[in-house]
């Protein structure tokens, strides 16, 4: 589940707009439920991840730009390939079977990276980084991370990217 926002409305706190229904189906009334607060990120880091994002792919190896048409692409990799994924496995009976398997989930829409070991495959779909989705917490490791990669990709010193767009 997503966090919810809510406002503290005179002691209550009231879900907004489109959480309402998920808090309805969700919850049940009389009930007791801990809320815990998400830090909001800012926009300024956002951004800033955005840029740094885009730096690296204008500077990536020819042989790996062939490969992430956008930074999109590139940025949904590198949360893969950093532990930032959604992991789902399925044993499809025979090794001839998985390799169809995944050959199909490869060519559907979106980033996923599919492996196939024996009859098992297993896909990793990189998560989401939407304010609804993460908060200022792992946003900021996962952005760490990503960029800490995307330095080792386009072989410059840890940190240079981070820097090089803020100086700019």
């Amino acid at each position: 589940m997503t966090a919810i926002a809510y406002k503290l409305v005179k002691g209550a706190f009231v879900p907004l707009g489109r959480f309402r229904r998920e808090v309805d189906a969700s919850f049940k009334e009389g009930s007791i439920y801990h809320l815990a607060e998400v830090k909001g990120r800012s926009a300024a880091s956002h951004s800033h991840y955005f840029a740094c994002l885009h730096e690296a792919w204008l500077n990536l190896p020819e042989p790996m730009a062939l490969h992430f048409p956008n930074e999109e692409a590139m940025r949904k990799f590198a949360l893969i390939r950093t532990g930032w994924a959604d992991r789902r496995s399925v044993s499809c009976g025979t090794k001839a079977a998985a390799e169809r398997v995944a050959a199909f989930i490869r060519g559907g829409s979106g980033l996923s990276v599919v492996t196939s070991e024996g009859t098992a495959i297993t896909q990793w779909t990189a998560r989401s980084q939407s304010m609804a989705e993460m908060g200022a917490d792992d946003f900021q490791k996962s952005k760490s991370d990503v960029l800490e990669f995307l330095e080792d990709v386009i072989q410059v010193p840890k940190g240079s990217l981070m820097k090089k767009v803020t100086d700019k």
